[in-house]
């Protein structure tokens, strides 16, 4: 149920979640820095520092995202970020949105990001071009514009070869059991191919698909940059659409490697639950997926149509992220026909977790603790978007001996969270609840 509160005190407002770490809060005066998302953390190549990359805007969907940048050298204190791509607000800029930073061998960093240009297709122009690249030799300082890159397609593009991919990738890529990068991305089917049932935006047909960077560890230039995309046959990764079935809706993968080599991805769905599958041959082909749940014959994992990540943790263990709902939650509904207003904005609150075990002999690999409720806003909305979710669009790193959460809260602050082994280890053995 919305908790409408008349007076909102932004400078404190960031303490709701209970935080350890506060990475950004927007500026007075600044109108373009007031969305805040797609925090993605990670360790410096060439330095003890973490570097914190995220989308930035106005208001998410407003037309002026860019790509921001900022370090720090012991995950507390922040420095000033620097905007690294994108659009300003000046009429006619272009965007650069959901950026995915990647180091290779040499201690190179790239920053591929979903690259908006004059030719576009009509349905989602922060989710559709081709992957625009930047590099820096200097552990982040220093950035070059590389390549535009373009991605392969497939039958779901838009049949103009001038129209580029409308897609996203949202997570880290991971190494996979050979050592190669792969990514898991969101294909939105061009509308000159199929037209939405329904103008709500969660009703778009969709898939999960990957790409896998063959070379990207050896390269010189972007331009050199090899993408296979997986699986080599068949759709992607589909779920259909339990309100019009003739649609898929299966979106934003999150990869994880399994001891025994094979990768283990989470999707999220508009069934009100998560869904998973399996590849034992690195993505190139994938299990049937099917709803995630706790255990073999357990019970399954609720979830809206939100970003449910699954990371790979140091100890060994998984930690999952979800939201503990099938959808709905109070008087708010993803299955409503007509929205009054933004429903995700509701549902996507609280934000639980559960610690993943390996269970190499099952047919879920992955088995799960029972939910722990981590954060919270108390459905209290803020931000341009008038939204109280929180936990969306999150990062994870090890550093400095300790494991932090990195998250958006409302799409508004960026923040982190200590997840320590002892503090897993209580939900493991049932003694948080």
């Amino acid at each position: 149920m919305k908790n409408i509160i008349k007076e909102v005190d932004l400078s404190v407002e960031w303490k709701r979640s209970n935080p350890d770490i506060i990475v950004y809060k927007p500026k007075d005066g600044v109108p373009d820095d007031m969305d805040n998302e797609h925090l993605l953390v990670i360790r410096a190549p060439k330095s003890e520092e973490l570097l914190a990359f995220w989308t930035q805007s106005s208001c998410e969907g407003k037309g002026d995202n860019h790509i921001m940048l900022a370090r720090s050298p012991d995950a507390e204190n922040w420095s000033d970020p620097i905007r690294i791509a994108g659009a300003g607000s000046a009429p006619g800029a272009m965007q650069a949105s959901w950026q995915i930073p990647i180091v290779t061998d040499s201690g190179r960093i790239y920053c591929f990001f979903t690259k908006e240009t004059e030719a576009t297709d009509k349905s989602n122009r922060q989710g559709n071009g081709p992957m625009g690249s930047l590099y820096s030799d200097d552990n982040g300082i220093s950035w070059t514009e590389g390549a535009d890159i373009d991605l392969p397609r497939n039958k779901y593009d838009n049949p103009d070869p001038t129209i580029p991919k409308s897609w996203i990738i949202w997570q880290l890529p991971i190494r996979d059991g050979k050592g190669r990068y792969i990514a898991g991305y969101t294909q939105v089917t061009s509308e000159t191919l199929k037209i939405k049932p329904h103008p709500a935006w969660v009703h778009i047909d969709s898939r999960c698909v990957f790409f896998r960077f063959e070379n990207i560890d050896g390269m010189e230039q972007p331009c050199e940059l090899r993408i296979t995309q997986l699986p080599k046959e068949g759709a992607g990764i589909e779920v259909a659409n339990p309100m019009y079935p003739e649609i898929s809706t299966a979106q934003e993968p999150s990869i994880a490697l399994l001891p025994d080599g094979r990768l283990f991805v989470t999707l999220r769905t508009m069934t009100g639950a998560m869904w998973y599958s399996v590849s034992s041959d690195d993505g190139e082909s994938w299990r049937e997926p099917e709803p995630l749940r706790y255990r073999d014959d357990g019970g399954i994992i609720c979830h809206p149509l939100s970003p449910g990540p699954v990371y790979r943790l140091g100890n060994g263990k998984y930690l999952l992220l979800y939201h503990n709902n099938p959808g709905t939650s109070g008087g708010d509904s993803q299955f409503k026909v007509t929205w009054p207003d933004n429903q995700s904005n509701f549902i996507r609150n609280p934000t639980y977790i559960a610690v993943g075990t390996f269970k190499p002999k099952a047919h879920q690999p992955l088995w799960f603790s029972q939910p722990y409720r981590l954060l919270d806003t108390d459905h209290v909305p803020i931000g341009p978007k008038n939204t109280a979710e929180v936990g969306t669009y999150t990062s994870i790193t090890e550093f400095k001996g300790r494991r932090i959460l990195w998250y958006p809260d409302r799409k508004y602050y960026l923040l982190g969270k200590y997840i320590d082994d002892d503090f897993l280890d209580l939900i493991v053995n049932g003694q948080m609840s």
